[in-house]
């Protein structure tokens, strides 16, 4: 089995999702590549759809949900004929090449735009593999069942019907999870982490980030809680690959030793570890992410869109709480901290989940399927 996974230079989830995947496979000896779906139909395209997307979610969130919306209700905007289709489905040709020079025999794609390139490609040039759409959002985004692949692996059981209902045939979802890499499934004791980071293991920890990007009311959320935080309380705030947002906080508050700024990290499952509640958008991996740590979560609703989902499924669940102002966050936020019983609370519900890797279940049956 040689395997590509089809991913999209819109925000880090997509790609990390893919990655959990392909270590997956790696794991049990499959060649396995990544590659994002938009460069085939023109570099170009994919960087302009990587800076929108970046400064939608930065400066614009309010555009990125209504675009959303309108997605939603408007299933034709993806019609065969339809420019945007089209755009979207401009490299099928360059892809057909790839995957045949990679001698690929499975494609799976964790993006929409992904799952349409690959369809479009298969009925143009008649070509015969194993294929799978990978949810990374909880809920089923539009155009999802237009891909017409052969696996839909979807987030959560409840979701079932919300993808039968868009066109999706019952027999092919399987219930998977999302895929996160296989550090997350391991956890280090909570005071060892601290003390890795530098963080005093008496002290409750609030680890803050809004994506890879850096997004939402970070600088006002930070300003709040370092004024009302006390002597028992640390935030640490990563702040991705948003230079401009690290620079401005650690000139401002670098001098305190009870807020601690970073810029990207990669080791995000040990400050996860270390962590006693999590602050952040509700973005499909990140949440995933820490639910299978069974950390506490509060939401900032910075962009919406397919976010309220992710939102809405685990503040049902229990496993997380958000507000509607940043004053509120902020406030919610050092009650929880100061409420063992309430953070205890919210773990149990996490722990309800199935927590199987889902990397690995999405491997081992498309192994099956052969």
């Amino acid at each position: 089995m040689r395997v590509l996974i089809l991913s999209c230079n819109t925000g880090g989830g997509h790609n990390a999702c893919a990655e959990a995947i392909q270590e997956a496979f790696l794991s049990e000896g499959h060649p396995c590549d990544i590659a994002d779906s938009l460069n085939f139909s023109s570099d170009k395209l994919s960087k302009f759809m990587s800076w929108g997307h970046t400064a939608m979610y930065r400066r614009a969130p309010k555009l990125f949900d209504a675009g959303y919306g309108f997605a939603e209700k408007h299933p034709g905007m993806l019609a065969d004929d339809a420019a945007v289709y089209k755009l979207l489905t401009g490299g099928t040709e360059r892809l057909c090449a790839y995957i045949q020079q990679g001698k690929y025999d499975t494609v799976i794609c964790t993006h929409v735009f992904s799952g349409l390139l690959l369809r479009q490609t298969m009925k143009e040039f008649s070509m015969t593999l194993k294929t799978a759409f990978v949810g990374t959002d909880y809920t089923c985004s539009p155009g999802t069942a237009k891909s017409m692949l052969d696996r839909y692996f979807i987030p959560a059981e409840s979701l079932k019907d919300e993808f039968t209902e868009q066109g999706v045939p019952p027999e092919k979802i399987i219930l998977s999870g999302i895929p996160v890499r296989k550090e997350f499934y391991e956890k280090r004791d909570k005071a060892e982490a601290k003390q890795i980071l530098g963080i005093d293991p008496e002290h409750m920890h609030l680890l803050m980030m809004c994506g890879s990007m850096g997004c939402g009311p970070l600088r006002k959320l930070t300003e709040l809680l370092s004024a009302r935080m006390d002597e028992t309380m640390e935030l640490s705030i990563i702040c991705g690959t948003n230079e401009k947002l690290y620079k401005e906080l650690s000139a401002e508050y670098g001098d305190k030793p009870y807020i601690h700024i970073h810029g990207f990290q990669k080791n995000i499952s040990l400050f996860m570890d270390s962590a006693d509640l999590y602050l952040t958008k509700p973005g499909g991996l990140s949440t995933t992410e820490a639910a299978v740590k069974n950390l506490p979560m509060v939401f900032i609703d910075a962009v919406a869109g397919c976010e309220e989902y992710n939102l809405n499924y685990f503040v049902f669940l229990g496993g997380a709480a958000t507000a509607d102002s940043t004053e509120d966050l902020a406030r919610l936020c050092l009650d929880l901290l100061k409420d063992k019983a309430g953070l205890s609370q919210m773990e149990q519900a996490l722990q309800k989940l199935p927590h199987a890797n889902a990397a690995q279940r999405i491997c081992r049956t498309m192994q099956d399927d052969e």
